[in-house]
């Protein structure tokens, strides 16, 4: 069905009809039933109103119910503009930016029901509700008939109304994507400020690292009226470890604090907040996160009863009080209970749905729901399950019986009463661990509890106060059990044990897809079952059983390279290995899927990898080059407007006076920028591709070699100076330096590798976060290994002791031997080493101890390996044929420039990138003619192996990219629309078994179709696609292009017009520059800040 917007400007939109069920606009309500209910095979109409989570589970639930029977019509209305999307996961919105990635299920999805009727609303509100004629109105002045009415309008974020201020610029909710975006734009434009989030449950810390994640706001403070955070769900005891927890990341937290009234301007900003104790705070944003209350507006004019604390009454199966009206979600007053977690409307929905399709089955009840919870917040894991504050308030159930909501604390109130609950709890202050479980008198049941830093018995522990059955083993096992460690298992727990609360998913139905065939992977899993699809808590434990699952099928679980490979990384090297295959074609014949394939940008890259690891050949190699990466494609890295950086070799971080001197003649010849690298070493930007030759040519000729910054191989090792001139220096930590940089250099790895020697323990040169680092002793050197910077630093593991200088070189070369062995791709020595049985104590085995006899081969294949170096850029300039690569246009010597330039600092740099990229549909522009014109000779394509080659050729303004493969010609636009970057002939061309061929961008690897129906769509992001035009090759020798007119061309696609322009992008330091503009010190100029005249202080004062 098509999307179906409410009004925007003004626009009203009506939806389509079917059956014979027409939907009216501006019609009165009572006459649009007519004949419809007289229509014995008409299907029912249920209406949704809402499409939040809650409302697509029950969506996707009925219709799996119905699919036999086909017994029902759906129309969803949603007020929102968007689909469903995830709102559990909505902080992660801050690190993608892209709605698409919440949405519960792709747009298709709404189109693909071919069995009934389904219509969805989106941006379109229920205005009122009209039961008598069952008929509801729309924002849009639609009128809806329905033959069941499903409420499901979710709640509203609550903002303190009576507190002054409350209204103020400044001042944001936490509840969809558009309250995100907005404070997303205001965090922009108020950088380096306080932000502060009122409210210390659940949605307070999800708000709080919401704002600390968006990197503008100088500091965020949460504040809350409670002693401790989660009062909600923890005790004192564990709630004040997650402060603690908290605190230690960086987010300061004020506890018992009530605000009192909001500090504005004279224009109504937010500046600051007084609080009940007459504390006072500055700051220019508060993000309330205090509660929500349920969205129940249409109960009144309805007649439907609402609870005195808000949301529609219903009973144990959904129903209002209005008949043939459901209420589920957020805005359902159950025994005068409202729900602000997941569970309880997923709950709601699987009722829901099973009543409604099998009416002659016993109807399910919604009795007391689960209030369990399992999150990780920032970064802290937390947990509560049962009846975790029953021995705070009483236990709210026993096994055998339940005591209804009147008898809970009616006893006699003169009556002192025996505890019905023990408590056994669990403090480790040094791992951070808190652990509460709670259980009858006798020790036989357990009712509930709390965790905090290790929740690995969660599932399992929730599963035993669900059953309600007797305990097998003491109480006291439950603590000391949880110990031992190990990742989630699933092996003993029942089918019926829920493993995804968000979404009601068991270990059976996990189980049940995978054995049915329908899920083989578990991706198919999650959208299958939904499991993993909320907060994603459950993923490894859904891991765990679906690897389970697949071994006892006899299945083993893919951990394949690609879909061309079938095999990992590691298997994948010891095959090229053992069978000394040397190319990409043999490679593919000997160990791929289908001989001839192409493979594509994730094989491509490691076989190469592996080839140079074991081989070391040129990468400028014919039969090498289309393999690799931009990067090793030119020797370069490339950089956001299509230039390249250019690193020498600085062994240590030593350098002499003349290559410093040959470096600066080389940048101000070529006018490059020139930076300090944290390696200690120089990088030379803003190379153009056509002077990288002649730029090598020079720092060739003054002794200079290729720093490989742009291979996954060894970078620096970095050095401080050690006993070389430091008078603390233990060892000479330069000189191990350059000999280990010396040593490694060039040698190929799954990723890039980083090394540091420290010359004493005050480690200058930061060696315990490298992949490799030294430190100096009285009798040696420290080796630490498995460290690195990065998203997720980790600090190194001491692998050796005291190791003399010549016995360091055997154990590095086993270490790294090992790592290129065993590693998966693109994986950095960190999470290899953690991800390695045994971790560093089997390393040491291994690398230490040759427990695997293997100590030998690899020093040996080592040495074979540093044996064979060259310098690729030395060979590189003194051949020839290699210059055609290093060209802008394959068929002129122009150049053009992609991104425009900008002065700062007395250097040039690109100016920044715009927020959007070019979103416009090429695909589908219509050309008011074209016409058959040559480009390029033929002879400047390879004729394989390999079968690929591609050229970069200007036409006008205009930039195109040809691609031969397998001896056919395709071309496209030059451009990827989504930075701009006119890169596409660098990119990796890929293949599938339908002979579908794609490019892959180099820069953030959008993929776009080459051949087919649907050339120029991109695969991995439908926002955007490609022109694509007819090529061939002609018998004279031309590869002729049918374009459209140069004028025409250029208008659609010309570099000028694409081309990155000086304030298209916010200038991040604006407000910064303006704020301190003039603050330079007395001695920058005689004028001092500017607009004053400068002073002389007293002389018996101070001059601060």
């Amino acid at each position: 069905m098509p999307l179906l917007d409410g009004p925007r400007n003004g626009e009203t939109v009506t939806a389509s009809a079917h059956n014979g069920i027409p939907i009216i606009d501006g019609v009165d309500p009572s006459t649009l039933r007519g004949d419809i209910d007289q229509d014995p095979n008409r299907r029912q109409k249920i209406v949704v109103v809402g499409l939040g989570m809650v409302a697509v589970a029950f969506i996707e639930k009925l219709v799996k119910l119905d699919s036999e029977r086909r017994k029902y019509d759906i129309v969803v209305i949603g007020e929102e503009p968007h689909i469903a999307y995830n709102r559990v996961g909505l902080s992660s919105y801050f690190e993608h930016r892209k709605i698409e990635d919440l949405y519960l299920n792709p747009k298709e999805w709404y189109g693909s029901f071919k069995d009934r009727s389904f219509d969805y609303y989106l941006n379109t509100r229920v205005t009122d509700v009209f039961p008598q004629h069952k008929t509801v109105k729309t924002s849009t002045g639609d009128i809806v008939s329905y033959d069941i009415l499903v409420l499901a309008t979710g709640s509203d974020a609550v903002l303190p109304t009576s507190t002054p201020g409350h209204d103020a610029k400044g001042i944001f909710v936490y509840r969809t994507i558009s309250d995100l975006e907005r404070l997303m734009e205001f965090a922009a434009n108020h950088k380096g400020q306080t932000g502060v989030t009122v409210g210390g449950g659940l949605l307070g810390l999800e708000a709080a690292k919401a704002m600390t994640d968006l990197e503008d706001f100088g500091s965020v403070k949460l504040i809350d009226r409670n002693k401790w955070v989660l009062a909600r769900q923890l005790d004192g005891d564990a709630g004040s470890l997650v402060t603690k927890k908290i605190r230690d990341l960086g987010l300061e937290v004020l506890h018992e604090k009530r605000v009192a009234k909001i500090h504005t301007d004279d224009d109504n900003n937010v500046t600051g907040i007084l609080f009940e104790d007459g504390q006072e705070l500055d700051c220019c944003c508060i993000c309330f996160a205090i509660g929500i209350r349920p969205r129940d507006e249409l109960g009144g004019s309805t007649g439907i009863q609402c609870a005195k604390r808000g949301g529609f009454v219903i009973d144990e199966s959904l129903r209002t009080s209005v008949n043939d009206i459901y209420a589920i979600g957020e805005c359902a007053s159950w025994e005068n209970q409202t729900f602000g977690i997941i569970a309880p409307g997923i709950e709601m929905a699987d009722v829901l749905s099973f009543n409604l399709t099998n009416p002659d089955k016993e109807p399910k009840r919604f009795n007391r729901p689960d209030l369990s919870t399992k999150l990780k917040l920032l970064g802290v894991d937390v947990a509560s399950f049962g009846d975790f504050f029953a021995d705070r308030d009483g236990p709210k159930f026993l096994p055998g019986q339940r005591p209804s909501a009147e008898s809970i604390g009616a006893a006699d109130p003169n009556r002192e009463e025996e505890p019905q609950v023990k408590a056994l709890t669990y403090r480790d202050p040094f791992g951070g661990v808190y652990k509460k479980y709670l259980f009858t008198m006798d020790g036989k049941y357990l009712l509930g509890g709390m965790m905090i830093g290790d929740t690995k018995d969660y599932v399992k522990l929730n599963q035993m106060v669900k059953s309600q059955k007797p305990l097998e083993v003491p109480p006291s096992e439950f603590i000391l059990g949880a110990q031992s460690g190990g990742e989630e298992n699933a092996d003993d727990l029942d089918d019926s044990t829920q493993i995804c609360s968000c979404h009601n998913v068991t270990k059976g139905d996990v189980v049940e897809s995978v054995k049915s065939g329908t899920c083989k992977t578990i991706a198919d899993v999650k959208s299958c079952t939904k499991a993993g699809t909320g907060c994603g808590g459950c993923m490894p434990l859904v891991q765990s059983i679906f690897n389970k699952t697949m071994l006892d099928m006899g299945q083993e679980v893919s951990n394949n390279l690609c879909v061309h490979i079938p095999y990992s990384r590691a298997d994948l090297y010891n095959v090229i290995a053992i069978r000394q295959l040397r190319t990409f074609d043999d490679v593919m014949k000997s160990a791929g899927k289908c001989p001839d394939s192409l493979g594509c940008e994730i094989c491509k890259p490691a076989i190469a990898s592996i080839l140079s690891s074991l081989f070391n050949p040129h990468l400028m190699d014919k039969e090498y080059h289309e393999l690799q990466e931009t990067n090793d494609r030119f020797l370069a890295n490339i950089q956001r407007n299509g230039t390249f950086s250019v690193v020498p070799r600085v062994p240590g971080g030593e350098i002499t006076a003349d290559k410093l001197i040959a470096i600066g003649q080389v940048a101000k010849k070529y006018n490059l920028y020139c930076k300090i690298t944290g390696g200690q070493r120089i990088d030379m930007f803003g190379a153009r591709k056509q002077d990288l030759l002649d730029i090598w040519t020079e720092l060739v000729d003054a002794g200079m070699e290729s720093g490989h910054a742009y291979a996954k191989s060894l970078r620096t090792v970095k050095s401080c100076v050690g006993t070389t001139w430091c008078r603390f220096g233990v060892g000479d930590s330069v000189g191990m330096a350059i000999r280990l940089e010396q040593r490694y250099k060039s040698i190929r790895a799954p990723h890039k590798f980083k090394g540091a020697v420290s010359g004493c323990v005050r480690e200058c040169a930061e060696a315990q976060n490298k992949d490799f680092g030294l430190i100096a002793t009285e009798k040696g050197f420290n080796i630490f290994v498995g460290g690195n910077g990065g998203a997720k630093p980790r600090h190194s593991e001491l692998l050796a002791k005291d190791v003399p200088p010549e016995e360091v070189i055997p154990i590095l070369d086993r270490y790294v031997i090992f790592y290129i062995r065993t590693a998966d791709k693109l994986q950095r020595t960190a999470r290899w080493l953690e991800s390695l049985p045994g971790g560093i104590e089997y390393l040491k085995d291994v690398v230490l101890n040759d427990k695997l006899g293997i100590a030998a081969e690899m020093e040996r294949q080592m040495q074979e390996l540093v044996d064979s170096y060259f310098c690729e850029w030395t060979e590189t300039v003194r051949n020839p044929k290699r210059r055609k690569y290093f060209q802008q246009f394959a068929n002129t010597d122009e150049t053009v420039e992609n991104v425009e330039i900008v002065k700062e600092r007395e250097q040039v740099r690109p100016t920044y990138w715009p927020k959007d990229g070019a979103n416009e549909d090429f695909k589908g522009h219509q050309w008011s003619s074209l016409s058959w014109q040559p480009v390029i000779k033929a002879d400047y394509f390879s004729d394989g192996p390999p079968a690929i080659s591609s050229a970069n050729i200007k036409r006008g303004d205009t930039q195109l990219a040809i691609f031969k493969v397998k001896g056919k010609y395709y071309a496209t636009q030059q451009m990827c629309p989504h930075k701009r970057t006119f890169v596409l002939s660098d990119g990796l061309i890929g293949d599938d078994d339908n002979g579908k061929y794609w490019v892959s961008c180099p820069y953030h690897k959008r993929n776009f179709e080459l051949n087919g129906e649907q050339a120029g769509r991109c695969q991995n992001d439908e926002a955007m696609n490609i022109a694509t035009f007819p090529v061939e090759e002609r018998e004279d020798g031309w590869i002729y292009m049918k374009l459209p007119p140069v004028e025409e061309l250029d208008s659609v696609l010309g570099t000028e017009k694409w081309k990155v322009k000086k304030g298209e992008a916010v200038d991040p330091f604006e407000a910064y520059d303006k704020k301190y503009s003039g603050m330079k010190g007395k001695r920058a100029g005689a004028k001092g800040i500017e607009g004053s005249k400068p002073t002389r202080s007293p002389s018996n004062t101070i001059d601060w």
